[in-house]
């Protein structure tokens, strides 16, 4: 019988068999027949002489006996389940013993051989039955692994699929008044580098950094006449502005219920601070749109809402957005110089940030500027610096 095909072994490669006997003739009578059908065989008298044996011969399927001296073969079968919970066993077992044989097959031993052993052809078909479900065994976790690899590069892809669309979102509103876009991949790698040194969770620093750049996509909804203007707003200029952080919240949200209209989830009087908890993207990324510009102090809007009533990573969004902002070039506007980028943030603590967040921030300077610096904006339209 073609034991290797059974195991699904390469061509020219041979089965290897542990034969654990306390009988010298049986053990030895075992190992000239299997060597017979080109089989490789190792030999123990007892349970302990057959670990030490597994230790450097590895073997295909044990051949086990269960009354033997120094340690039987049920205390073998126990620990070689720990240690390999698939390795084909089958036991040896005398006549009349059939319930000591069932008992080691409960112990998970996969079939049993009564002794004495006179046809041949009996271990022949236990050894390719055994082999033949350790394929299988084999081919299953190979498949489940090679499965699950695939789930884990569609899943990846599906990931990177929708970092891009998100990013491409935040982007298309930042070309209204930067042409770069690179506003919201610093806006992200900022606000990420913050959440882990405020101790947020990796996945939740993960969801900061793709809802992050999305804070201000509500400028899509607000006149290029307003949004570009370049001297200050007239009041109701100023009123149009601030409407683009309920614009965001309303772009990238669900209704409530059917034929509940979007604007219900962003102007309902409940903080929208509890969206942050429900460890989902979009509500993170609702929350960050509607949010970031609130303040510390309760003054700022859409909704006035103080302290920790504001969702941690809007108060986060806060700090950063302002820091890049102000560092940057804009069609309204030049960049400021660093220390004084450096310095409203710092004066803000307390009043429009967070004091945590702004510690956060200046503990994480040296990775700040890298990423400044990394997604650096080209000037445009002749401006410079001062």
């Amino acid at each position: 019988m073609p034991f290797a095909k059974a195991l699904g072994l390469p061509p020219g490669q041979a089965v290897r068999v542990l034969v654990i006997d306390d009988e010298v003739m049986l053990r030895r009578t075992l190992a000239d027949y299997l060597e017979d059908m080109n089989c490789l065989t190792a030999l123990a008298a007892n349970g302990v002489e057959g670990l030490e044996v597994l230790e450097h011969f590895a073997p295909d399927v044990v051949l086990v006996d269960l009354n033997m001296p120094v340690m039987d073969g049920y205390a073998f079968i126990e620990r070689v389940r720990v240690r390999d919970p698939e390795l084909p066993l089958i036991v040896v077992s005398g006549v009349g013993a059939v319930d000591k044989a069932m008992e080691a097959i409960r112990l998970g031993a996969w079939d049993y051989i009564t002794k004495p052993v006179s046809r041949f052809a009996v271990v022949e078909h236990a050894l390719s039955r055994v082999l033949e479900r350790a394929r299988l065994l084999r081919e299953n976790r190979n498949y489940q692994h090679n499965l699950e690899a695939l789930v884990d590069a569609r899943t990846a892809e599906l990931r990177d699929t929708r970092r891009q669309i998100l990013y491409s979102l935040g982007k298309a509103a930042e070309y209204r008044d930067n042409e770069t876009g690179h506003h919201v991949i610093r806006v992200g790698e900022m606000c990420a580098a913050l959440g882990r040194c405020l101790g947020l969770e990796p996945a939740r620093v993960e969801m900061l950094r793709e809802a992050a750049p999305l804070h201000d996509i509500g400028k899509i909804g607000v006149p290029d006449h307003i949004l570009l203007k370049p001297g200050p707003l007239t009041p109701e200029e100023w009123v149009v502005m601030q409407r683009h952080c309920e614009y965001g919240c309303m772009i990238l949200s669900q209704p409530l219920a059917e034929g509940q209209p979007e604007a219900m989830v962003c102007t309902t009087a409940e903080p929208m601070a509890a969206l942050g908890a429900k460890q989902q993207l979009m509500p993170l990324a609702q929350t960050i749109a509607l949010s970031h510009h609130e303040r510390w102090d309760g003054t700022g809007y859409p909704k006035g809402l103080p302290g920790e009533s504001i969702a941690l990573e809007a108060r986060i969004v806060s700090v950063v957005d302002v820091y890049d902002a102000v560092g940057n070039h804009r069609p309204y506007k030049a960049a400021f110089p660093e220390d004084a980028c450096q310095r409203i943030i710092r004066q803000g603590a307390g009043t429009a940030f967070d004091p945590a967040v702004v510690e956060a921030f200046f503990a994480e300077l040296k990775t700040i500027l890298y990423y400044k610096d990394r997604w650096r904006d080209a000037l445009a339209h002749g401006a410079a610096n001062f």
